[in-house]
């Protein structure tokens, strides 16, 4: 690993830490030259899942897209940056466990919804107004029923 700032490959390990339950490491990493902190982590690496989208067109699965919507939904709520990172981590698994080398869009953004529903209804609400194309209050509170159905369930 080559330090951000000299680019010298010889540091060492400071502290190591599990982060999205167990999928990966968190490495806070010294450089032995210039004494510069950093922060690696380390993943499983495996193989490319499609992402098949509305009008049919394929990309390769972005973890850090799934991750910036829920961000996005989760401004100014208690959901912290651990619990974020967690959320990927389990739709990532999921996702990986449907055993199928293509995933649509929606099914994705459907984990999402589930993943922000149990952890903070603000975000739900801010996720799924996007996601559902929220255009009138009338949608907007459909929107609002679905998730108090879910909380009942």
């Amino acid at each position: 690993m080559k330090c951000p700032q000299c680019q010298s490959s010889e540091s060492k390990v400071v502290e190591s830490r599990d982060v999205a339950s167990g999928e990966s490491i968190r490495r806070r990493r010294e450089c032995e030259n210039c004494s510069a902190r950093f922060t690696t982590y380390e993943r499983v690496e495996r193989p490319n899942l499609i992402v098949v989208k509305k009008d049919n067109t394929r990309e390769v699965f972005d973890r850090e897209k799934v991750l910036c919507g829920i961000e996005r939904a989760s401004e100014k709520t208690s959901i912290s940056a651990p619990e974020r990172e967690d959320m990927v981590a389990r739709i990532e698994r999921k996702l990986y466990d449907l055993g199928t080398p293509e995933v649509r869009a929606g099914d994705i953004g459907e984990l999402v919804m589930d993943e922000l529903a149990r952890a903070d209804e603000v975000a739900y609400v801010r996720f799924a107004s996007v996601y559902r194309h929220f255009t009138s209050i009338k949608s907007f509170e459909e929107g609002l029923s679905a998730l108090k159905a879910r909380r009942e369930r």
